[in-house]
């Protein structure tokens, strides 16, 4: 492609100007007091996923110039991020400061699967996070292979309000299983499920293909309907089973 569009020039002083094998103090400065980032993974076949991380500054530990690592908290049981990641240990990590620096780093590398007890007996200083709901399930270790600068021009500049009472502007629910507060049907995918496109997990086994191969799609599809169906009566309140969340 850049031979294509007449760009191989361009590339190759990119790559001797801005691309690292490791982080410089600087990038390890950036990303050590990050609050979010985006993070690339594909399963062994190249099916891909993207997903958003988010924590306090600091939730991203920088050990070293080629080692990072960030905390896997409590989620919606998918896995599909550390699924992805069992199958094909490459990830790419896009951080963005669109407060302060307006500026990105992407890093590319290895990743592991760590328990937080493993974690622990390689890391002894790691902090405990005061709040239950940011605390680890497990640890994403990254090996660090390329770092670079995703530059300025197109980031927009944002500003971050002041904290807000609960009830006005919710402060954040860290690890909570109530579908309200984590957003609810808001894009409509559950009120809408005849319209759901068909899994395409199962085949590859990212949920384990031996549990769904040979299985009536009627029959799942009833199955569904029926969990469907029951979530929905859980969030009315009706039948007298007070709500606590869909997946309590």
């Amino acid at each position: 492609m850049q031979l294509r569009f007449g760009t191989a020039e361009r590339a190759d002083r990119f790559y001797d100007d801005q691309v690292l094998d490791h982080l410089n103090p600087r990038m390890r400065e950036f990303a050590a007091r990050q609050e979010m980032f985006f993070l690339a993974t594909a399963d062994r076949h190249g099916e891909c996923d993207s997903t958003f991380r988010a924590g306090p500054p600091g939730f991203v530990q920088v050990f070293d110039a080629r080692t990072v690592a960030y905390p896997e908290y409590r989620g919606n049981g998918v896995l599909a991020s550390l699924g992805n990641i069992e199958e094909n240990p490459r990830v790419g990590i896009l951080m963005i400061d669109f407060f302060r620096d307006r500026i990105g780093l992407h890093l590319n590398g290895r990743a592991r699967v760590l328990s937080d007890a493993e974690m622990r007996a390689a890391r002894p200083g790691l902090p405990v996070d005061p709040v239950p709901g940011r605390r680890a399930v497990v640890w994403v270790e990254v090996s660090v292979e390329e770092a670079y600068i995703h530059c300025a021009k197109h980031i927009p500049h944002l500003a971050k309000v002041p904290p807000q009472p609960r009830g006005a502007d919710r402060e954040r629910d860290w690890g909570t299983d109530d579908v309200r507060r984590k957003g609810g049907d808001f894009f409509g995918a559950a009120a809408g499920a005849g319209d759901r496109a068909p899994r395409r997990a199962p085949a590859r086994g990212r949920h384990g293909a031996a549990a769904v191969e040979g299985v009536d799609p009627d029959q799942w599809r009833r199955e569904a309907e029926r969990v469907l169906a029951r979530a929905r009566q859980r969030a009315s309140g009706a039948g007298g089973e007070p709500f606590s969340g869909w997946f309590g």
